[in-house]
């Protein structure tokens, strides 16, 4: 079991494409920085409390590396920060689907994953079907979601395909 700090638009993801409940199913726990929940999740998204978010508060050194990274990573921003540094500090990967994010996360060496690993993994562990995942899909691309979409296509092509092994 691994604990995921999540920033705001893999929740907007799941949310869209009616997969909130089905990814606190996995054997992970989700947490988020507290100023990112009340900022950007609070409001619309408050059952993410009763499905397991936790919120992290972070130190003052954690602070300082977020203030530093500001002037870094402009074009980052403040709230996806707090998110990076929760995950730096902690060793804990980093779920995000902001292109952006993700290059800085990488440079900084903290461990990435975004909506197409949450969703892969949510058929993997029999949360939900290849059905379901497909549609979920649909529901991201109707609702204008930007995700890589030619990686959408080769990863349903992959999960449609029976695993063929020999007895």
């Amino acid at each position: 079991m691994a604990i995921l700090v999540s920033d705001a638009n893999i929740f907007v993801d799941m949310d869209v494409a009616g997969l909130t409940h089905a990814m606190f199913g996995l054997n992970d726990t989700f947490a988020t920085p507290d100023v990112l929940y009340h900022e950007e999740l609070s409001d619309y998204h408050s059952e993410l409390l009763e499905l397991g978010l936790q919120i992290e508060a972070l130190d003052g050194d954690a602070i300082a590396q977020v203030e530093q990274m500001v002037s870094m990573y402009a074009q980052v921003s403040l709230n996806d920060l707090f998110a990076l540094v929760l995950a730096k500090e902690r060793g804990w990967p980093l779920l995000t689907g902001d292109r952006r994010l993700r290059e800085v996360a990488d440079e900084e060496r903290v461990e990435i994953y975004g909506t197409l690993w949450l969703v892969e993994r949510l058929v993997d562990q029999e949360i939900i079907t290849f059905g379901k995942a497909r549609a979920a899909f649909e529901l991201m691309r109707n609702g204008g979601r930007r995700l890589p979409w030619k990686d959408v296509d080769v990863l349903l092509a992959r999960l449609e395909q029976p695993e063929s092994g020999f007895s």
